[in-house]
């Protein structure tokens, strides 16, 4: 929840949401497992997000994830269209097994995440932040990269953190096979794509992809955004998008 960040959340409550944002297992201040080893399948991370919903009494809600957040996004409303009022979908890709030709990563990206190189001392604060800006350097777009920024949050995932082996490893350990009935033409409700123009993970044809394939979707580019976080320079963009997208009345928590 560190990389939602109090200023982002808080100029969406001025316009009158209410914003929960919560620690994935394996991040932050929820359950941890052993680093390379997670006790759970990727379906109880979308089932974690209804517990979530259910602790604040929340029966429908705005839902908005990216990268991984975005397949937990694209299940909820699949598996449990009930509790979803809406859905936005940043930096992420489709999980419907049958869209297929969407391109890889960049070259150079894949080359850096295939070379082995030493893990820091996952005991070591200056390491561990270290090590997370380096790995977050190149994913950001040309002018988005803001060190100091990247810095202070991995300051806090560090500081909130059970196991930062784990929290670094585990989610990529996770199956990512689509389940059945994954198609985006069954999702019903309001939906909005986010994506960067230059997401070196995943390029903006995911993007394209999921805004083709689901019912009255709209695509919102971020120019020269790349596989990150909305940086600040895009916020009134993109804050502006969600509160437009999330309109309807929704019922507050009780």
């Amino acid at each position: 929840m560190d990389w939602w960040e109090d200023g982002f959340c808080s100029l969406l409550v001025s316009d009158g949401r209410f914003v929960i944002r919560y620690d994935n297992r394996d991040t932050g201040e929820s359950t941890s497992y052993p680093a390379g080893e997670p006790g759970y399948p990727g379906a109880d991370l979308v089932t974690d997000a209804i517990a979530v919903l259910d602790a604040f009494g929340v029966d429908e809600a705005h839902i908005v994830g990216l990268s991984m957040g975005g397949a937990i996004g694209q299940e909820l409303a699949l598996r449990h269209r009930e509790r979803v009022a809406s859905l936005t979908l940043m930096s992420t890709t489709p999980i419907d097994p049958s869209i297929d030709g969407l391109p890889g990563m960049a070259p150079e990206l894949q080359e850096l995440f295939g070379a082995e190189g030493p893990e820091p001392d996952w005991r070591n604060r200056d390491a561990v932040v270290s090590y997370i800006v380096d790995f977050e350097r190149p994913l950001a777009g040309p002018g988005h990269f803001d060190e100091q920024r990247v810095r202070t949050i991995a300051g806090a995932v560090f500081d909130r953190s059970h196991d930062m082996a784990a929290t670094m490893a585990n989610h990529f350990a996770l199956s990512g096979d689509a389940a059945e009935g994954s198609s985006l033409g069954l999702i019903d409700v309001p939906t909005l794509v986010i994506h960067g123009t230059h997401d070196p993970m995943l390029p903006l044809e995911h993007g394209k992809a999921l805004a083709d394939g689901i019912p009255g979707a709209r695509l919102l580019e971020l120019k020269d955004v790349g596989h990150q976080m909305p940086p600040e320079k895009v916020w009134p963009v993109v804050v502006d998008a969600l509160i437009e997208h999330t309109e309807q009345p929704r019922l507050a928590p009780s």
